[in-house]
């Protein structure tokens, strides 16, 4: 502002640029551009910096306005959400313990821990009331409390794990909400109050509930559930091991590396892990005399790689001998692979791999014969034949990994009975706290970067531009079928994040204010400031995490398992 000018200059995205006055709130700037839809605004960019629209606007700047169809609203708004579902459940059944787990199909998994156990007309009665707040339109209010007053005002509300989290933040204060009565603490923004919250609805999901809100394609209505048993299967088997590990919150990680047990901590994740590929390849071994294939998925980041020669390693073992085939020798030309809408090559789809040659090749190993097998020159484009031939026995199943495993069209002409489908991927059991989860996306974003950086000279602002078109990628190839999966493995280790704190943290901070990564890569360093940092020392050549953070005794592929028997 110049001088005593009352006004400031904004710019405002899709909006003729104007003057206001001051202290103008970006709520009160919706309202005034958008007086009937300016609920359907939940934040904005304002210099490239996520605020929330209580924020007020003091200078000359740039405002880009969003609402779900963004990542950040979309977050925004379901942990809204999650603060009126908790508010409205401690006002219906006074005393309970709400406990947010975990993502499920297109909805939000928690559980509601009371004196008796939880019926569906509790969900309906607080339903009913969060309803009620939201028609009532009442404030979420930010309030700034020294660390240790917050403490004690959670310590005095029983929320013991948020006493415990708080003890390891750095700064001496701390944004804590307030609904009504009720305080809580949450590591990102919030909505102005509950009148934003016009779509929300509870599914009673035995023992606990599905919290469901819009998704970012259709912000005005909420989708069809979809069940998906196997993936519920395996996050309850995640749970399980956090049980094990005793580490289910981030400050119970804390303490185990402040006692120093953080060795242990690695080396009993490592053994569940070792111990659930053991039972896999048991599995595979069982059916030795009619499975021929092995084929897994997963997405991003997932660490499918290591993942599939440990599980070499567990089927020789067994006395299998394993081949692996590589989908990418059978990509189309250059010239026939399809394009994107874009206009870039779609390398992702399956309809860039030649399914006729490849449904081929595989019926003519699994009958015994000797085929001639190709490889893909990236430089320039096409598929070429060098002399390289392959010919399996019967206790050589064959291991293909890659995005698309479990979608019955890259494997159409091999019976069902002849094939093993292998879902991966990174389902953290831990969690900040009791209502602040860990998307396992985050945890895939950090593990991409780091190997981005490590292996591949890939600066952060580069992965972070193209994860959305990465998850993109996978919503259309790879989650539609997990349920096809005949076993699902979960590659997270409850570890990880104090170890890839070390390698990331330096990478985030190199991101340009202006980039368009920048707010990302804020509230990722936010995220990972929870963590105590852990030294990789006692990580495994073995482990997953190698395969991010380097060190890994196996390479990115290895050939030879493929060249032992090719002639």
């Amino acid at each position: 502002m110049n001088g005593s000018n009352p006004y400031v200059s904004v710019n405002i995205e899709g909006v003729d640029h104007r003057n206001v006055r001051t202290g103008t709130t970006l709520q009160q700037l919706t309202q005034e551009l958008w007086p009937d839809t300016w609920r359907g605004i939940v934040a904005a960019y304002v210099d490239n910096e996520l605020k929330e629209l209580t924020y007020s606007v003091t200078e000359d700047c740039s405002i880009v306005f969003f609402g779900l169809e963004a990542k950040d609203g979309h977050r925004i708004y379901q942990r809204s959400a999650t603060f009126l579902l908790i508010r409205a459940a401690r006002e219906i059944l006074p005393g309970c313990r709400v406990t947010i787990e975990h993502s499920l199909s297109n909805g939000l998994y928690g559980e509601i821990h009371h004196t008796r156990a939880l019926m569906e007309q509790d969900l309906r009665d607080i339903e009913g009331r969060m309803k009620e707040i939201v028609e009532r339109d009442e404030p979420f209010e930010k309030m700034v409390m020294e660390k240790e007053a917050a403490r004690a005002l959670f310590l005095e509300d029983n929320q013991l794990d948020k006493v415990n989290l708080l003890k390891y933040r750095e700064s001496d204060f701390v944004n804590i909400y307030r609904s009504g009565w009720f305080h809580d603490y949450f590591y990102g923004y919030m909505t102005p109050s509950a009148g934003y919250l016009q779509q929300i609805k509870l599914r009673y999901y035995l023992p606990g509930f599905i919290l469901q809100i819009p998704d970012s394609n259709n912000p005005d209505v909420i989708p069809t559930y979809r069940e998906q048993p196997k993936l519920a299967s395996v996050h309850r088997e995640a749970e399980r091991w956090g049980d094990i590990l005793q580490v289910g919150t981030v400050s119970a990680l804390n303490d185990m590396i402040v006692a120093g047990h953080g060795g242990d901590l690695v080396r009993i994740a490592e053994a569940l892990h070792e111990k659930k590929i053991a039972q896999i390849a048991d599995s595979i071994f069982q059916r030795r005399d009619t499975l021929r294939v092995v084929l897994i998925a997963g997405p991003s980041s997932s660490g499918k790689t290591t993942f599939a020669q440990r599980l070499s390693i567990h089927m020789r073992v067994n006395g299998l001998h394993p081949v692996a085939i590589h989908l990418d020798d059978y990509f189309l030309d250059r010239d026939k692979t399809p394009r994107n809408e874009q206009g870039e090559y779609d390398f992702e789809s399956i309809e860039a791999i030649d399914l006729d040659l490849f449904n081929t090749h595989l019926s003519q190993l699994i009958q015994g014969q000797e085929v001639e097998m190709p490889t893909f020159d990236f430089t320039s484009g096409s598929r070429q034949y060098t002399g390289k031939r392959l010919q399996v026995a019967e206790d050589q199943p064959i291991i293909i990994e890659g995005i698309h495993g479990l979608n019955h069209r890259l494997t159409e002409s091999i019976p069902s009975g002849n094939k093993f489908k292998i879902y991966i991927s990174a389902l953290t059991q831990l969690n900040i706290d009791d209502h602040n989860r860990i998307p396992t996306t985050d945890v895939r974003l950090i593990r991409r970067m780091v190997r981005d950086h490590q292996f591949r000279s890939n600066p952060p602002e580069n992965t972070l531009r193209r994860w959305a078109a990465v998850r993109q990628g996978e919503r259309v190839n790879i989650f539609p079928f997990q349920e096809e999966a005949d076993v699902m493995f979960n590659s997270a280790l409850a570890y990880e994040l104090a170890v890839l704190k070390g390698h990331a943290e330096p990478l985030l901070k190199t991101v340009n204010r202006w980039d368009p990564g920048y707010a990302e890569a804020k509230r990722l360093l936010k995220f990972l400031s929870y963590f105590l940092p852990l030294e990789e020392e006692d990580v495994p050549a073995t482990s997953i995490l190698r395969e991010f953070i380097g060190g890994s005794c196996f390479h990115e592929t290895e050939p030879e398992l493929v060249e032992a028997i090719c002639r």
